[in-house]
């Protein structure tokens, strides 16, 4: 049984969908597809039944998930072992993110580490935040970076930078630069999906203005980032997003930034772990790395 069999198989379990499992490893929905039905020819059995566009897992998948979750801790074990025998630093770096350091941040940083350890390979799973944090909560990751934080006592969290959230609109837009917070309800919103970190740092900066989010012109629910940016640029309404995410757009002129007068709406992303588990080798070194230590 390959690996990347398995790996493909979790991704689909956990998102009970082949493209959001094809997102998140960043590879095809075919390719995703061709990985399961191998499996299912090496097992001769059905993993998913598929009912329209949903999938159910089926008895058979339930007992796979369990021991190949298992399979891959031991995997990543051996290869911890075969790291510290050597003194070299290699290995397979899986970390979660929400859309915004997932995009923009870990790439490059991912690159720069690898420069220093060669040896090293990274898997970046895509999806929010409450979503990365559930999957560290239940040990599916060992290391995710998130916008938002819980209470879960089963993860630990430690700031790894700031960030500033921009309200944008096209740049012909005929909003004036600048706005009251209660002239954001006559705009036609833009929102994130529920779980974005984005989305919640949003909601918890405009209650403290005194502004109700339920209250705001919601012309769209989208599940990206860069989803929300290209419904901007195609005149569906105004979005608050990362300054990470329209770095270039502003500094094109493509877009253009809207300041809410008296409104500050900076948030910190995080690097979260399991509270109770000790970090492999090359994730904790990834982890020091991420925060200059």
């Amino acid at each position: 049984m390959e690996t990347r069999h398995l790996k493909v198989f979790l991704a689909v379990y956990r998102h009970r969908s082949f493209t959001k499992a094809a997102e998140s490893l960043f590879t095809s929905q075919p390719t995703v597809s061709e990985h399961i039905q191998n499996l299912e020819n090496q097992l001769g059995v059905r993993l998913f039944d598929r009912l329209g566009r949903t999938i159910i897992p089926t008895a058979e998948a339930e007992i796979l998930y369990e021991g190949g979750k298992k399979i891959l801790s031991d995997i990543e074990i051996l290869q911890e072992r075969v790291s510290r025998s050597t003194e070299t630093v290699a290995g397979e770096l899986i970390i979660g993110a929400s859309s915004i350091p997932g995009t923009w941040l870990l790439p490059a940083r991912a690159a720069e580490f690898k420069k220093k350890y060669p040896g090293i390979s990274f898997e970046i799973r895509v999806s929010d935040s409450a979503e990365v944090v559930k999957e560290v909560e239940d040990n599916e990751l060992i290391l995710g970076i998130v916008g938002a934080q819980t209470t879960s006592s089963r993860v630990k969290y430690s700031f790894l930078e700031t960030d500033e959230l921009l309200l944008i609109t096209p740049a012909d837009s005929t909003l004036p630069d600048e706005i009251t917070p209660e002239q954001l309800y006559e705009v036609p919103f833009i929102q994130r999906e529920s779980g974005s970190g984005t989305r919640k740092s949003l909601e918890i900066k405009l209650q403290e203005t005194g502004i109700n989010p339920a209250r705001l012109n919601i012309a769209a629910t989208l599940s990206s980032s860069a989803a929300a940016k290209e419904a901007v640029r195609a005149g569906l309404g105004a979005t608050i997003i990362s300054s990470h995410a329209v770095e270039q757009e502003l500094q094109s002129g493509v877009m253009r930034q809207v300041k809410i007068i008296g409104l500050s709406m900076k948030r910190d992303f995080y690097i979260v772990l399991p509270a109770r588990r000790t970090l492999p080798n090359h994730y904790a070194l990834f982890a020091n790395f991420l925060q200059g230590t």
